[in-house]
């Protein structure tokens, strides 16, 4: 005959006071130990052995939802598995936040710029967009997880949820990479999302407006009437055929003056390649108006210690001479100076006269 099941009540379970374990059936028992302390125990055979797990104290774990417990468990063990087992094994999975963090420092050391590393945190991290994902097992992490995050601005923020959905997956495939989850990757686009979500309508932004070359000439004779040193910092842009992160995040030890050479390291560059820029006449007057300084001091600092000039600065120069009306490149670089500087890198590289000898640039006057 079947023990009866469901043998205590909640008054019951309140008013024990006796040391010992009390039955409720089904191999549910409350615990009672010699200290008063009271917590729900499941008792099971497996392979011939009397195994026990713990369910939680009665202060936090009501009759009913011991019994949900216990009911779990027993049809783990019908089904010739351990629920002991298997909830340390799902204890070991960290969660979505847990290996975000990691992702985060594992690919911040391979960012370019704080802005970058800041897009990243602004989804990734415990107020970003991605945050109701983070105390989720990451192995249980789906589809409906991914558009929960995804949906809410997915139309009116359509390149931050494109941003969010990458590293999304990028998480996703770190856990599987670390055995944490197996099967496809929910947040992946291409033959999931794509049939779920409107796709991302591209704009059609033409290019930006550029200065004719005719009108460069008094661009840089208004430009010399400034002398503030984001104005100068503009025009050594100019003669240089710089971005302007380079120019910006320029220190005094990139400079020989001597040699009249200006050598941007690897790490600054977006090709991660050295590269080494000869100086003119104006360039070298326009550093000694600047400078000089320590090695290590930004040639343009800005106005907070340690910390160059904002990215903005060029543009600003831009907007207060009344060429706002030639947009800022997505890069920080005002266009029409991208175009002039397109325009001298492409002659340089046509001299034939021009090239590296004994690490020093020399350039042959045609004739």
């Amino acid at each position: 005959m079947a023990r009866a099941i469901n043998r205590l009540s909640a008054r019951s379970v309140a008013t024990t006071k006796a040391p010992g374990m009390h039955a409720d059936g089904g191999g549910l028992y409350l615990k009672v130990t010699n200290a008063g302390s009271k917590q729900w125990v499941f008792i099971f055979r497996l392979n011939g052995k009397r195994c026990e797990m713990g369910l939680g104290g009665v202060l936090a774990v009501s009759l009913a939802r011991a019994r949900e417990k216990a009911s779990e468990a027993r049809a783990v063990v019908a089904d010739g598995q351990n629920p002991i087992l298997l909830k340390r094994a799902k204890a070991a999975v960290p969660t979505f936040g847990e290996i975000a963090d990691e992702f985060i420092v594992t690919r911040s050391t391979g960012l370019r710029s704080e802005k970058s590393v800041a897009r990243l945190k602004r989804v990734l991290s415990e107020k970003g967009y991605a945050s109701t994902l983070r105390t989720k097992p990451v192995n249980l992490i789906d589809t409906e997880d991914v558009l929960e995050v995804l949906k809410p601005i997915w139309s009116t923020k359509a390149e931050t949820a494109t941003i969010a959905r990458g590293y999304i997956e990028a998480v996703l495939s770190a856990a599987k990479a670390k055995g944490f989850r197996s099967g496809e990757n929910p947040a992946r686009w291409r033959g999931h999302l794509d049939h779920l979500l409107a796709a991302r309508q591209r704009l059609a932004r033409g290019h930006h407006a550029a200065m004719p070359y005719a009108h460069t000439p008094k661009f840089i004779a208004k430009l010399r009437e400034r002398k503030a040193s984001a104005a100068l910092g503009l025009e050594l842009l100019v003669l240089t055929a710089a971005r302007s992160g380079e120019v910006l995040n320029a220190t005094w030890s990139e400079f020989d003056l001597k040699a009249k050479v200006w050598t941007v390291p690897a790490g600054r560059m977006k090709a991660a390649r050295e590269h080494r820029t000869p100086l003119s006449k104006r360039a070298l007057e326009i550093l000694e108006l600047l400078g000089p300084g320590e090695p290590d001091a930004y040639i343009l600092p800005g106005r907070k210690e340690n910390k160059p000039l904002s990215n903005m600065a060029f543009e600003m120069v831009m907007r207060r001479m009344g060429l706002d009306h030639y947009r800022a490149h997505q890069s920080g670089t005002p266009h029409q100076v991208e175009h002039l500087q397109l325009y001298l890198r492409r002659s340089l590289q046509c001299l034939p006269g021009s090239w590296r000898r004994n690490g020093r640039l020399r350039i042959v006057p045609q004739t």
